[in-house]
């Protein structure tokens, strides 16, 4: 049953993944980096936490397969039977834990039918966690007290002359979207961008901190489906450059398409986002 209990024990889960990348991101040795085959950095702590995970989330759910991006991916043609599965990121953000910038986390999301039904982001250095359950809310932890979140309405905002707040990555696809960049201050005034690491960018959208995230550039889904989780249960949306929903396993690789993350259900985004 996909409830609070099965959240709160995701949450203690992930929290004891952070610990282990916290021990390593704390000590004086090296990070041990190195490369994967597509040129994405791995370091010890991303192989430590995916160590915690999986053994602990196949145990929690006992015959759910987990999917890693540091483990072997299963061929589609196993994968395909999946109705269920857990989806993990054991370290997203490994450039910026690399930086030592602290915009690093653990994702974890519950997938069943191709959709994102639970997620969990947990921010090691700062003791932030966000959990989501479709269907039922999304929440925010900090400092030991946990509160709901939602999106926030965008119209009331520009009717109050408050920009529209986008938030991007700080690696890939800045150039791309300054064309949409144009196109909302056309539209609707002033746009305010932020730079962010990691799912910690879809979670701005979620808590009401920013509007639109617009990813134009290559991710994997274990970088999106925890943080989406939180996104859909906080009110807000994951879509595709065609607005239609962003789902898991439906294909045989593993990567997204471009997509947008949407606060404001309500507003027309069509006419911004879909050009000719």
């Amino acid at each position: 049953m996909i409830d609070n209990a099965l959240l709160d024990h995701v949450a203690s889960i992930c929290r004891a993944a952070g610990e282990r990348i916290m021990a390593v991101y704390e000590s004086s040795d090296e990070l041990e980096v190195t490369s994967k085959a597509d040129n994405s950095p791995v370091t010890r702590a991303d192989i430590a936490a995916h160590d915690v995970l999986e053994p602990a989330l196949k145990a929690l759910l006992p015959g759910v397969p987990v999917l890693s991006e540091e483990a072997a991916i299963p061929s589609f043609s196993i994968r395909s039977q999946w109705q269920r599965y857990w989806l993990i990121d054991p370290l997203d953000g490994t450039k910026e834990f690399i930086n030592r910038n602290g915009e690093f986390t653990v994702n974890v999301a519950l997938i069943d039918g191709h959709k994102a039904v639970l997620g969990v982001v947990y921010v090691p250095v700062l003791n932030i966690m966000y959990g989501g359950i479709a269907g039922v809310g999304a929440w925010k932890t900090e400092r030991g007290k946990t509160k709901p979140i939602q999106t926030r309405p965008l119209q009331a905002q520009i009717e109050c002359g408050k920009p529209v707040e986008l938030v991007a990555s700080r690696h890939h696809g800045a150039r791309e979207v300054e064309g949409l960049i144009a196109r909302i201050e056309a539209a609707a005034g002033l746009v305010a961008t932020k730079s962010m690491g990691s799912s910690l960018k879809l979670c701005l959208v979620a808590e009401g901190q920013a509007d639109l995230y617009p990813r134009l550039a290559l991710t994997s889904e274990w970088d999106t489906a925890a943080a989406q989780a939180v996104v859909e249960a906080a009110g807000g949306k994951v879509v595709d450059i065609n607005l239609e929903p962003l789902l898991y396993n439906a294909k045989a690789d593993i990567l997204n398409p471009f997509f947008y993350v949407i606060g404001d259900t309500q507003y027309n985004w069509e006419a911004l986002l879909i050009t000719e």
